[in-house]
């Protein structure tokens, strides 16, 4: 893999010295190969041509004001390549950085496709970033193009860019460039489509919560890894439907969608923003075998089973989330009441792909709050590869190995979809010397299950009251299981005894009443949380403050709660 991304920018990625085997040990392990993402697409177009591959929301003339579009795999292949000739005639070249702010919609794959052939770096970002995000990750970036669209819910994010980036081409969808130009066209020969699968395909950008987002440099065959992690994982079929309610700009919806329909050549469905009914529409309605849901849609949809109830969801198989702990309670509605199984995922877009599914986790509790210790000494469990992720916990302070059950420290990973550093930073503190990703994350082995981690919390969101270091999490998700509650989440709040103490912060579902803090406690108390978890305060919100991703900003959470 190149040193850098592009001979015409300073931007500077350099692979650590401790990394730079992987490219020859992966490939004899048959872990990486030659395939790229629109490789993936030809093969599939040339098996399977009128196989739709992408299908936009019902009411995307409400969101962009142009008619949802079906693609088949030959027209998406079409579209692509016809697109790629005309971003080329506009100065875009191999190695080029080109940032995409645009919803899910098929305008977006067809870039995704169009700019892998030409070898340029794709950067999405969520359409929520505006002036101070687009100009940190322009100066990042160095961009030949910035690719947007003029009409978004009344919004012009194409002049917002404008006027941020006056040396950088700005380009609308709508208005400067037809995506679908080449749909039904036909040529006598195929250009010679750059190739390398080692190259950098993408650099997305973290979500931030710990600081400025960073860029995450990934290959093809990094990618394509993580696509196959999921795909196993959730058993995807040949010609399954797929419905993607994640923004398409980071591991949740890249790893858990464009890649594995691609390698499993599936049709992908796609929702943005997410609208409740219209996601429970497009499930029914376009005969949806598997989706991702964030947590709160599936606590409110547990605890209201008239919604679901309401529909026809036969052709479902199987119900992805995470990013946050989710509900046992949840999870037993759902394969009891509903009868589809929930598989919980924890990835980063760095590269962890912790998945617990029913498979490895039987029971709802265990599904719920912990995951596989994976290629972790001693540990076996089936994946599409026995090294497919490796994982260990390292002492936050000394670096040391721990292997005694109930000690937090910090997960560290490795494996072929893990990312070899971050764009234009020194390096310092992210890898182990041994070459292992530092997630930030800090686990432990669970005494209970000591086959599986159980996710303590950030290194840096620990609660410390009174010198006991909390995890938020673990109150997180028993609250979840409250009745009457639509979101919750604790952080902490500062105090001149303890230095901190825990408030309980809730979105109370329509209809129902705020419960006392006495109700609270009394409520996790039952639940068997230890006294000195129990919250000391409680606050009530119209919604909790979160990422793109749906993870709770707990930094931001705090603020809110010592504002009033």
């Amino acid at each position: 893999m190149s040193d850098s991304l592009s001979r015409a920018t300073p931007r500077r990625f350099k692979v650590p010295d401790n990394r730079l085997h992987r490219t020859k040990h992966y490939l004899d392990a048959g872990l990486w190969g030659t395939q790229t993402l629109h490789g993936l697409l030809a093969n599939n177009a040339r098996s399977h041509p009128d196989r739709e591959a992408v299908v936009d929301q019902p009411d995307k003339a409400s969101l962009m004001g142009v008619s949802p579009r079906r693609l088949t795999l030959r027209q998406l292949d079409e579209a692509s390549s016809a697109c790629a000739l005309a971003l080329q005639a506009r100065g875009i070249t191999p190695g080029d950085a080109v940032i995409l702010q645009l919803p899910n919609t098929s305008e977006l794959i067809v870039l995704y496709y169009a700019l892998n052939k030409l070898g340029a770096v794709i950067s999405p970002i969520a359409v929520q970033y505006a002036a101070h995000e687009i100009s940190h990750f322009a100066a990042e970036l160095h961009p030949a193009a910035f690719i947007t669209v003029g009409e978004l819910r009344g919004a012009d994010l194409a002049a917002q860019a404008r006027e941020v980036l006056s040396d950088t081409p700005v380009i609308d969808v709508l208005a400067d460039l037809d995506v679908f130009a080449g749909v039904g066209g036909s040529s006598e020969s195929t250009p010679e489509w750059a190739n390398d699968p080692n190259a950098i395909l993408t650099i997305a950008w973290t979500s931030g919560t710990t600081g400025t987002p960073k860029g995450v440099p990934r290959s093809h065959n990094m990618w394509i890894a993580q696509g196959r992690i999921t795909a196993h994982a959730a058993e995807y079929r040949d010609g399954e439907r797929l419905l993607s309610p994640f923004p398409m700009i980071n591991m949740a919806a890249l790893g858990g969608f464009l890649f594995p329909s691609a390698l499993c050549n599936c049709t992908l469905v796609l929702h943005h923003p997410l609208d409740i009914p219209l996601y429970l529409q497009q499930l029914q309605e376009e005969s949806i075998n598997f989706t991702l849901a964030p947590p709160p849609l599936l606590n409110r949809l547990a605890q209201q089973a008239e919604m679901w109830n309401q529909f026809d969801f036969s052709a479902l198989r199987v119900i992805g989330s995470g990013s946050v702990p989710l509900s046992p309670a949840m999870i037993e509605v759902f394969e009891s009441d509903f009868g589809k199984p929930i598989i919980n995922f924890y990835g980063s877009n760095e590269g962890i792909g912790l998945i617990a599914t029913p498979a490895n986790s039987p029971s709802p509790a265990d599904r719920a709050q912990l995951f596989p210790r994976l290629g972790a000494p001693g540990m076996s469990f089936e994946s599409f590869a026995p090294d497919a992720m490796l994982t260990r916990i390292d002492d936050v302070e000394t670096g040391a190995t721990v292997t005694e059950a109930g000690v937090p420290g910090e997960l560290v990973v490795d494996g072929p979809g893990v990312f070899d550093g971050y764009l234009n930073h020194d390096g310092d503190g992210v890898f182990t010397a041994d070459g292992f990703f530092r997630s930030g994350d800090l686990v432990e082995i669970c005494p209970d299950k000591p086959s599986h981690y159980r996710i303590v919390g950030r290194c840096k969101d620990i609660i410390n009251r009174g010198g006991t270091k909390l995890s938020p999490s673990e109150i997180d998700s028993l609250l979840e299981s409250m009745p009457g509650l639509a979101e919750a989440a604790v952080c902490a709040y500062a105090d001149d005894d303890l230095g901190e103490r825990i408030c309980a912060c809730l979105v109370i579902l329509e209809d129902s009443e705020a419960p006392t803090l006495d109700a609270l406690r009394d409520f996790l108390r039952d639940k068997g949380l230890a006294r000195f978890k129990l919250p000391e305060r409680l606050e009530v919100f119209s919604s909790l403050p979160r990422n793109p991703l749906g993870k709770v900003l707990r930094n931001a959470l705090r603020e809110q709660v010592e504002k009033r």
